[in-house]
């Protein structure tokens, strides 16, 4: 006996499914994944800094946006979610809906239990190939600690690393500097 062929949607079929739905999924390669939940500590990380960048960016021509907007990776055809995307200057859509950005400058990333190694990993290769992206952060759910990347001349990407509420995150591409202490506040870490 053969395997039946698994059927593959098209992008326009996953956003009319995705565009209704009230969870939301990223896609790749034809198939629609499902994303995870995240925890108290994941959403106020996420929140905490969202609204930082957010008081920050008044009067320039940077904009935060979290959790809702999809960003899609036109190279590899993924369809993602990142918590926070930063875009400067004019934002570009993948059509008139405006709920598919094509040009963030940093893409922000809460890792959680679940998704470290997607983030870290395949996700990370993906979002390497925006040509727009200048910056990948990560940020620790768990303990303050956050990862910035950045692009540098030759392609190649410079990680500097943000440990300990005393710190800094600062941002190399966009006019913003977030205490960690602001980005962990109300965030209870594991014994």
């Amino acid at each position: 006996m053969s395997a039946v062929p698994k059927t593959k949607m098209t992008p326009v079929e996953y956003l009319a499914i995705e565009r209704k739905a009230e969870i939301r999924s990223a896609f790749f390669n034809g198939e629609m994944f499902a994303m995870a939940g995240a925890n108290r500590e994941h959403i106020v990380a996420r929140d905490n800094l969202a609204g930082e960048l957010h008081a920050l960016f008044k009067g320039t021509s940077c904009r935060a946006y979290s959790v809702d907007l999809r960003v899609l990776v036109s190279a590899t055809g993924l369809y993602a979610y990142p918590d926070i995307a930063v875009v400067c200057g004019k934002p570009e859509f993948e059509d008139a809906v405006h709920d598919t950005l094509l040009n963030p400058r940093v893409i922000i990333e809460v890792l959680s239990d679940s998704t470290e190694k997607y983030d870290r990993g395949v996700k990370s290769q993906h979002y390497r190939q925006i040509a727009s992206l200048q910056e990948y952060v990560l940020v620790s759910q768990d303990k303050p600690l956050i990862e910035r990347y950045v692009r540098q001349p030759d392609g190649g990407w410079l990680m500097t690393e943000y440990s300990g509420l005393d710190r800094v995150l600062e941002f190399a591409t966009v006019p913003a500097q977030v205490p960690l202490s602001e980005v962990y506040r109300d965030v209870t870490f594991p014994e």
